[in-house]
């Protein structure tokens, strides 16, 4: 959004300057001549009045106080020269106005009181008023500081009024959303959740029924589809607690989650490793995340598609980037990619990594007898 602070600055000094030139000009035509302090002490005052109107807001109820006190100041100190007149008129409309706008209720009431004060004072003291009668008087009164202030505090309103109006816009959008994300967790919870546990119940129930070697390859495929289906639970937990609006599930599973992820793929039968190198450090909360995916998906492609070898994966801390890679045996001259929705997976992860400007590879080793994945994370531009 675009910084008004500067404008706003901007304007304020414009209108206090506008003032000056105004209250300003006015002196110098019509009042008397700068031969006396008394002139130049009112001119002064006249223009360092109207310069405080582009001062702070808080403010507003001093600088009321000043043109206040000036108005009334000016004939008096003038009586006996020609053109002894307030000649802060410009200066007293704004300064109403300001504080009817920016001040709160008893500040402002009590600059008008003062506003009120000073111009029947003044008006009273200007010897070109004698023999007007009071009804011109309250004209003047309501038109140079009633007025403005009125203004002022309608403007305060009307802007409090739009304000609550979008707030209780944005509040029912968001009533909406979280009412949108419900619904959507509940179907999420009705299409997903019982097909996946059933998938798992049954893995389990065909494992146990195995006669013999439990380290058959039908075995190993079934702990698989366990470990896959349990883990698919609590990613989609986390995800309906996410919809729900339970901030305190929101947290995704992260590095700090590896040893688990290892732990559940050696319990399916696929010894796993974790080696660190450098210094582990603090990583950005999405950086994070997407280091575990990629490692949870290199681990599922080497249960699925692996020799059934150890499954290395290392973690390289360096200052400005971090380094996963997930190595597995394969038979020889059987890709690693053998399916579709391993194929979708790495591009996912590819396009993942694209994301934080890091780099994505996976492929067979030189002697075809290993598969890689690996990527890197700059932190810099995280």
């Amino acid at each position: 959004m675009r910084d008004i602070t500067g404008s706003l600055a901007r304007q304020a000094w414009l209108i206090a300057v506008v003032c000056m030139v105004s209250d300003g000009s006015i002196a110098l035509m019509i009042g008397p001549p700068l031969t006396s302090w008394r002139a130049w002490a009112v001119l002064l005052a006249t223009v360092a009045v109207d310069l405080a109107l582009a001062g702070p807001a808080r403010l507003s109820g001093l600088v009321a106080l000043g043109h206040a006190v000036l108005y009334p100041l000016t004939p008096l100190l003038l009586n006996d020269l020609p053109g002894a007149e307030a000649s802060n008129t410009a200066g007293m409309l704004i300064a109403g106005y300001r504080a009817g706008a920016w001040l709160s209720t008893l500040p402002a009431v009590a600059s008008l009181l003062a506003l009120i004060t000073g111009s029947v004072i003044g008006e009273l003291l200007e010897r070109n008023l004698a023999g007007r009668d009071w009804r011109l008087l309250s004209a003047i009164l309501l038109a140079n500081t009633v007025l403005p202030w009125l203004v002022g505090r309608y403007t305060t309103e009307r802007r409090a009024r739009i304000a609550e109006l979008e707030r209780r816009e944005e509040a029912a959008v968001r009533r909406a959303v979280a009412e949108e994300r419900s619904s959507v967790a509940r179907d999420l919870h009705d299409v997903i959740s019982h097909h996946v546990s059933a998938i798992g119940m049954h893995a389990g129930a065909a494992r146990l029924g195995l006669n013999g070697d439990t380290d058959t390859p039908v075995h190993r495929s079934l702990s698989a589809v366990e470990t896959s289906s349990r883990a698919a639970m609590a990613d989609l937990r986390r995800m309906l607690d996410l919809l729900h609006g339970e901030q305190a599930a929101v947290r995704q599973p992260g590095v700090g989650n590896l040893e688990e992820l290892l732990e559940g793929t050696r319990a399916a039968g696929l010894p796993a490793r974790l080696h660190t190198q450098g210094v582990p450090g603090e990583l950005p909360g999405s950086v994070d995340v997407a280091v575990y995916r990629v490692a949870q998906e290199g681990l599922t492609n080497a249960l699925r598609h692996g020799a059934g070898g150890p499954v290395d994966v290392k973690l390289c801390y360096r200052t400005e980037e971090i380094t996963l890679s997930v190595t597995n045996p394969i038979t020889p001259g059987r890709p690693s990619t053998a399916d579709e929705g391993t194929r979708r997976g790495l591009a996912g992860l590819r396009q993942r990594v694209a994301m934080f400007g890091g780099e994505f590879s996976s492929g067979p080793s030189d002697d075809g007898r290993s598969w890689l994945v690996s990527a890197t994370f700059p932190l810099e531009s995280s």
